[in-house]
């Protein structure tokens, strides 16, 4: 029965595995053609903003699912190395989650403060607009 369990775990874990790559995939697809719409309609740094924040919505999911094959693979019948291993690897993965996390809420709060600023009516106050002569 135990044999039974290892093998659909080990189906699953490589679906899980697969569908967090594919998550990151699809991001990184999605991110790069806003990347190189944006870089065509805007020259601005401000332009590429939405889409760090795109992209790092995608590696979190995309982390979170590979957290997730860990885990599975781990739940049959665990060794104490292979417990210490899951515990570095999610120790890894959750903090690179946190960070990603962090910044992207960080990103968000600019996004946010520079559009209640141009509802005002006041000029953007980007570095690059200013060496080419126009404002945002």
């Amino acid at each position: 029965m135990e044999e039974l369990l290892a093998d659909v775990v080990g189906v699953l874990v490589v679906i899980v595995e697969a569908c967090g790559a594919a998550v990151i995939i699809v991001g990184a697809v999605r991110a790069f053609l806003r990347f190189i719409w944006a870089g065509l309609r805007e020259r601005s740094s401000s332009a590429f903003v939405p889409v760090r924040l795109t992209l790092g919505r995608f590696l979190a999911l995309g982390l979170e699912f590979q957290l997730a094959s860990d885990v599975l693979r781990t739940a049959v019948a665990p060794s104490f190395r292979d417990l210490a291993q899951l515990a570095a690897v999610a120790a890894i993965r959750t903090a690179l989650n946190y960070f990603l996390g962090r910044e992207i809420e960080e990103e968000r709060r600019q996004v946010a403060a520079e559009r209640d600023v141009r509802a005002q009516g006041v000029p953007a106050t980007d570095p690059a607009d200013r060496v080419r002569g126009r404002m945002v």
